[in-house]
């Protein structure tokens, strides 16, 4: 089943910009500068939300910490952001490709190919999700800058039905996914050019899911102090940077780190080895003792 979206300018995301109006005759410096401003209220959105993301990522990290999986799923912009979030995960924290997963209504050729026609299907939403077969442990995060995109609710109304903890981000007030979900509303006001939520809502839940995807994934231990501890250096610069890292954390010689850093060990394993002078199964155990955290290792001293 379709759904057309109420018509009108009572979404915030449709509503013209008085600031905008002369846009398309400003200079490029006048139109840079007016964008900046425009730009600085979504930091000042976010520090406002500062608890409610902070309860987020705590709500997500224990979903994962219980074996779960994050799922995004969203349409257009709000989509694409999921799947370009959910991508970068196993190469920065080292998980598994299908620990964060991201859903975009038409499929992953929507990525490339927009398919604007495809977010207004609840029953694709729905259907999506059972593809997944999500269950109690998984979280399904809703994106929808418009706060009312059919896709996404029939994604949250079937994690819900599976029992996944749900939750939604969106862009304007009122949204009626607050029927189904807690709802993190990000309200930046009217974008530049009309209706184009690849600005300033974009932006706004990019930096918001960079936040939750950091966070939770530091505090399941793939990042030490500021360090990408699990992350997988498959390229030569990433090879380097593993050994810088390990020398710094542990104090260890390039020759050490070099010899240490073999392929398919992470630098906190090999951390573990050199700190506590253990082969690579005992440092195993003992990180997953400490939950995967290199300051909770017994008698490290990290």
């Amino acid at each position: 089943m379709r759904h057309t979206l109420k018509q009108g300018t009572d979404r915030i995301t449709e509503q013209s910009n008085p600031a905008s109006a002369r846009f398309s005759s400003m200079s490029a410096l006048e139109a840079v500068r007016l964008m900046n401003r425009e730009d600085a209220r979504v930091l000042e959105v976010i520090q406002e939300k500062a608890p409610e993301i902070a309860r987020m990522a705590e709500d997500i990290t224990s979903s994962l910490r219980q074996g779960g999986r994050l799922i995004y799923a969203g349409a257009g912009t709000s989509g694409r952001l999921g799947v370009l979030d959910a991508v970068e995960c196993p190469p920065t924290f080292g998980v598994d490709y299908d620990r964060v997963i991201g859903l975009v209504a038409g499929g992953v050729s929507a990525f490339g190919i927009p398919d604007e026609t495809a977010e207004d299907s609840e029953e694709a939403g729905a259907a999506a999700l059972e593809a997944l077969r999500s269950g109690s442990r998984d979280f399904v995060l809703g994106i929808a800058a418009s706060g009312r995109t059919p896709f996404v609710m029939g994604a949250l109304r079937s994690a819900r039905k599976h029992g996944s903890s749900v939750a939604a981000i969106v862009c304007t007030p009122d949204s009626p996914f607050a029927a189904v979900a807690p709802v993190l509303s990000l309200v930046c006001g009217p974008e530049i050019i009309t209706g184009s939520t690849r600005l300033k809502a974009g932006t706004a839940c990019k930096l918001v899911l960079n936040m939750l995807s950091t966070i939770v994934f530091t505090r399941l231990g793939c990042v030490y102090g500021n360090e990408m501890v699990d992350m997988r250096p498959d390229n030569e610069k990433l090879k380097v940077r593993a050994i810088d890292m390990l020398m710094r954390i542990t104090g260890c010689s390039r020759t050490e780190a070099e010899e240490l850093l073999v392929p398919g060990r992470s630098v906190k394993t090999a951390a573990v080895m050199h700190r506590l002078r253990v082969d690579e199964e005992t440092a195993r155990q003992l990180l997953e003792t400490a939950g995967g955290r290199l300051e909770d290792v017994e008698g490290g001293g990290f």
